[in-house]
């Protein structure tokens, strides 16, 4: 099993969600998150001062997926996250050693 944690614009995640929907994914939890690569920040003015805004703001989506999958939902997510502009993501793929599911017990892939 894999964990991706996925990066992206936040305006991108009803598109991102449509597409791993049509997969038959329908499991991941997303996070609002603030941070800056090669994007770098802005300068936005306020009130008449101008101020700089180091950390852009995104979304984390988690998933975790059996091996055989993981492919698929990257290359999924590459085309529906894409906007061809600086900033649209990344993807870490992360490995996953045990899955519990609370309310039955069950492990591993099953408990996806």
């Amino acid at each position: 099993m894999k964990k991706l944690e996925v990066v992206i614009k936040p305006f991108k995640l009803d598109d991102v969600k449509e597409a791993l929907n049509e997969k038959g994914i329908v499991g991941m939890t997303v996070t609002e998150v603030k941070g800056y690569g090669r994007q770098k920040g802005h300068k936005e003015i306020y009130r008449g001062a101008e101020y700089v805004v180091d950390f852009m703001p995104k979304l984390k989506i988690e998933i975790v997926a059996a091996d055989d999958r993981v492919d698929e939902i990257i290359e999924t997510i590459c085309k529906a996250a894409n906007t061809g502009k600086i900033g649209d993501g990344k993807i870490f793929v992360l490995p996953v050693d045990d899955v519990i599911r609370i309310r039955t017990g069950e492990r591993g892939s099953e408990a996806i």
